[in-house]
């Protein structure tokens, strides 16, 4: 444990007075030597917790204070019996093998933990590079592919056809700047580089554009959007909100067959509101529920979406940057429902006019 040499040499002097204190009371019925086990115990106590440097300052402040109050002559740091001076040598020797193994015992975890953490981050990277590598190759030879048709053939093509093409370079330059913007989404989380700006926001007006921008991706689907009138006003990051709930929607858009229903709906509980996205496609196995908000992991059941596997981890860190809980469950029948839930805080009260 690191800490700073005056907190240290404190801790040490404050041990060395509370022994001579019990050495007192422990006076009348017990010999020397059990005092001296006292003053040894608070050695290692402050070996086991402080610094090496603690440590010896305790071993040194406990010798003195059991001499001068304790071994004869009373009052005087000199030490008629020889035998003192072996007990003196054996408490400074347990402090500094004691303070010596647990600064040895501290270098080893911080050097694992260092390594630890430079294996996770080597994973990370490696897993990003190849979900980022694996998942931009198809955009990119579809990109390629029209683009060179434009490009060699444009004038040969029909408007229609030159139209198509550069709707499909569209349409895939945007998912290739959407899954980058995710990436760099989840580093800010991450990184704790976003700050809440909070404000009262009604959760059907957050609900409302978010369905609005991804009409497209739902165009195959059956929407189904269940929102009660008298849902209180939450306290909320609105544009986060707005990020969370997307990412739930496009993954239940994405992992579910053409025609399936993808139902979004909220209810208002004692102290928080739940907001749940819920699709009736091929649902999630007990593994996918553990994992599946997990960065870089992605659900097992069926469905066309790709993506960099960061939508679900990215709705987690938001929903617990606003303390609310996140998780997914099987729907009976078949299907799964993913919920988040925000709290509600006593809404703001209206001054009264005069």
């Amino acid at each position: 444990m690191n800490t700073h040499p005056l907190t240290g040499f404190a801790c040490a002097a404050l041990a060395a007075i509370a022994c001579t204190l019990i050495g007192f009371a422990m006076e009348s019925r017990f010999d020397l030597v059990n005092i001296a086990m006292v003053y040894m115990l608070a050695v290692v106590i402050i070996a086991l917790t402080l610094s090496r440097i603690a440590a010896i300052a305790s071993s040194v402040l406990c010798v003195g204070a059991f001499d001068y109050a304790f071994v004869p002559p009373r009052g005087t740091f000199t030490v008629d019996d020889v035998q003192y001076l072996l007990t003196f040598s054996i408490m400074l020797s347990v402090a500094l093998i004691i303070s010596g193994l647990m600064n040895n015992r501290r270098i080893q975890t911080e050097t694992q933990a260092a390594l630890t953490l430079s294996a996770e981050t080597e994973r990370i990277r490696s897993t990003l590079l190849a979900s980022i590598s694996h998942d931009l190759r198809t955009p990119l030879a579809v990109m390629t592919g029209a683009s060179s048709s434009l490009a060699e053939n444009g004038e040969k093509l029909s408007p229609a056809e030159r139209v198509a093409l550069a709707n499909s370079i569209y349409g895939q330059a945007r998912n290739m700047s959407e899954q980058v913007a995710k990436v760099l989404q989840m580093t800010r989380l991450e990184s704790g580089e976003i700050n809440l700006e909070r404000d009262w926001v009604a959760v059907a007006e957050i609900a409302g554009p978010v369905l609005t921008r991804l009409k497209e991706k739902l165009s195959g689907h059956r929407l189904i959007v269940d929102f009660p009138s008298d849902l209180p006003l939450v306290l909320a990051d609105a544009g986060l909100i707005d990020h969370a709930l997307g990412n739930l929607v496009e993954n239940a858009a994405g992992h579910t067959a053409a025609g399936t229903v993808v139902k979004v709906k909220a209810r208002c509980l004692e102290h928080e509101i739940v907001i749940s996205v819920e699709d009736f496609g091929s649902g999630l196995n007990d593994a996918d529920i553990e994992r599946v908000f997990a960065k870089f992991e992605r659900g097992s059941g069926g469905g066309v979406a790709g993506g960099v596997g960061l939508g679900l981890a990215i709705c987690r860190s938001i929903v617990k940057l606003h303390g609310g809980r996140v998780w997914a469950e099987k729907i009976p029948g078949g299907g799964a429902a993913f919920r988040f839930t925000l709290p509600v805080d006593p809404a703001p009260t209206v001054p009264s006019e005069a």
